[in-house]
């Protein structure tokens, strides 16, 4: 028995959640035998990075099959700083889509700023955990679970037909 994906994060002891993203660069070596080993057992392997260039070329580099880009900046910035970040957070998903890697995001994420991530097309899972759990205490795990199911199936939609609705 095993995962069917690992997704490779970084931690240290004294934080309470994850900072950022995975140093790929200059930990190419490391990070490739472990792919590779995740491979060897059938393990799709995914790797937690900032939204940079250079850590998603060198993800692809490694042999990840996805990435999770770390949304942490876009979440705690306010507005046109927070519109550049998604700038960013959409050009970088492009970039990794068109390397080959699948693409997914999350840090940070909550009920009020999902709806313009869940917008860009290239990105497949939104990793969603604090938020939804702080709103079941009030309303029920199954019920904030589908307030944010549909924030998020209802950007998408607007992103099909070219609207944008209020969030």
């Amino acid at each position: 028995i095993h995962p069917d994906v690992a997704c490779l994060v970084p931690e240290r002891r004294e934080e309470v959640s994850t900072e950022g993203g995975l140093s790929v660069v200059g930990n190419e070596t490391r990070l490739a035998d472990a792919a590779r080993r995740l491979h060897d057992a059938g393990i799709v392997v995914s790797l937690f990075i900032d939204p940079s260039e250079e850590q998603i070329r060198a993800s692809r580099e490694i042999g990840a099959d996805a990435i999770e880009l770390h949304t942490g900046e876009y979440a705690n910035t306010q507005d046109d700083g927070q519109e550049a970040q998604l700038i960013r957070l959409r050009q970088m998903a492009e970039l990794g889509n068109g390397l080959g890697l699948k693409i997914n995001a999350g840090h940070g994420l909550t009920y009020q700023n999902v709806s313009p991530v869940s917008r860009i097309p290239e990105i497949v899972e939104l990793n969603i955990g604090h938020s939804i759990i702080a709103r079941s205490i009030y309303v029920g795990l199954q019920a904030a679970v589908a307030e944010m199911r549909a924030l998020m199936d209802r950007a998408r939609m607007d992103t099909r037909l070219g609207t944008s609705s209020d969030d």
